[in-house]
């Protein structure tokens, strides 16, 4: 099935949906705290190593990266909630997002989140280096050709 692609803004009952829609996929607590942002603190990052040279300690500088993260990101949320909604209502009629909220909202549709979340994890884990082969031999038949 393709996008709906609905470009009229949503009517009041459909802006409910959204609503649930992004709550029930967690995208509304990613949105709420930023943490979409988390990987700009880890380790091995500008602002991680930014905080090491000023002696801040490993657990101590992803915190505060994390935090000046979330300061700079306050001022811009309002961007992503309006671009995750104004997609959500172009992608989805209606009908069919009160379909996807209401199974969604259910404890399988819980589970089908969980447990599509922990797949692609765990498989992502477990083809790491099969993945890393992959860029290798991708690299080595580039520069074979050069």
């Amino acid at each position: 099935m393709s996008s709906a692609q609905i470009e009229e803004p949503p009517s009041e009952s459909k802006r409910d949906l959204i609503k649930r829609f992004l709550c029930a996929t967690g995208i509304q607590t990613r949105i709420d705290t930023g943490s979409f942002l988390e990987r700009y603190a880890f380790p091995g990052t500008r602002l991680f190593m930014q905080l090491a040279e000023k002696g801040v300690t490993f657990g101590e500088g992803a915190r505060q990266a994390m935090q000046a993260l979330r300061v700079a990101y306050e001022p811009h949320r309002q961007t992503w909630q309006e671009e995750y909604e104004g997609h959500v209502n172009w992608e989805f009629g209606e009908g069919e997002l009160r379909q996807i909220v209401d199974f969604l909202e259910t404890a399988e549709g819980q589970h089908f989140l969980e447990g599509r979340w922990r797949m692609d994890a765990y498989i992502g884990t477990n083809t790491e280096d099969i993945v890393e082969q992959i860029v290798a031999e991708a690299e080595n038949s580039i520069s074979a050709h050069d």
